[in-house]
């Protein structure tokens, strides 16, 4: 079997990433709409964007996209994992540890060595994958506003 690859995608990385995010979507069975080229140029040119892909050869099988966060009470970062999904095919195969090894890496390089990342308490896979990797969890309730109108 191949060996799995990550890369984080760049703004030249558009049609990757696009092909990432629709993978992504269809993991998480969620509604999507296509993504503008100038959307995801400016997108991928943001450097407190991460989106980081796995391959396995030129197939796409995981991915992950991340936010840096600035603080306020030190001169410092933390980065907040937004999404992380491995096609069904592919998991329990060491994709998604690649994929958060590859950000933790990354993150570190560029000084930033706090990641945190939300998890539904009932998603017990999610639980389970984050303890294996040394996560701690917090007790903490996130709450959502969204636009009525829409």
């Amino acid at each position: 079997m191949t060996q799995v690859q990550t890369q984080r995608l760049s703004s030249g990385d558009r049609d990757l990433a696009r092909k990432l995010f629709v993978m992504m979507a269809a993991v998480f069975d969620e509604e999507h709409k296509p993504l503008t080229d100038s959307y995801l140029h400016r997108l991928l040119s943001k450097p407190d964007f991460w989106a980081i892909a796995a391959f396995r050869g030129v197939d796409i099988i995981g991915g992950l996209t991340a936010h840096t966060l600035p603080m306020t009470r030190m001169d410092s970062s933390e980065i907040f994992i937004y999404d992380i999904a491995v096609r069904e095919d592919h998991r329990r195969q060491g994709v998604g540890r690649k994929l958060v090894t590859a950000l933790r890496e990354s993150a570190d390089a560029s000084g930033i060595h706090d990641i945190f990342v939300p998890a539904d308490n009932d998603d017990k896979h999610a639980l389970d994958f984050y303890r294996a990797l040394g996560g701690a969890a917090s007790a903490v309730t996130f709450f959502t506003f969204t636009d009525r109108e829409r």
